[in-house]
């Protein structure tokens, strides 16, 4: 063996005792969970459901109120190509009624692509969108 193939052996052999086991991963990790959302609602009718909630996905977890259903709700919504949580294009026909002063505020990530999208309920377009959000956003007492 020559001499820099027996040092680079010895290096190697070096290198690998020297690995140890990697740390146990938490239940939510940003590494296990390549999904996560912070939810802020406000005014939503039922100051209980008011705050800020953690979700992830694959698997559900974080505090949000119903992690399961936020979760299978953006999963029936993701589509190639579109984005679940784009605003009403501006040229939409939406109706003067009015939900509410309801509002959210969602940040994070989602099926790999950053996420700040902003809702409320101030026409029927806006209504609409935040209906098919629920669970993720919560139902309100307001008009629908």
């Amino acid at each position: 063996m020559s001499r820099i193939t027996a040092t680079l052996a010895l290096s190697f052999a070096a290198l690998a005792s020297t690995v140890t086991a990697a740390p146990a991963v938490s239940a939510v990790s940003p590494a296990v969970h390549g999904d996560h959302l912070t939810v802020t609602v406000k005014d939503s009718g039922d100051p209980s459901r008011d705050g800020t909630y953690e979700l992830y996905c694959h698997p559900a977890a974080g505090d949000h109120p119903d992690p399961s259903g936020a979760c299978e709700t953006l999963e029936k919504a993701t589509r190639w190509g579109k984005d679940p949580f784009a605003p009403v294009p501006r040229d939409s026909a939406c109706t003067k009624q009015y939900g509410g002063p309801a509002t959210a505020h969602v940040t994070g990530r989602w099926a790999g692509r950053p996420v700040d999208a902003r809702y409320d309920r101030t026409d029927g377009c806006q209504i609409s969108r935040w209906n098919d959000m629920e669970p993720l956003l919560p139902s309100t007492s307001s008009i629908r």
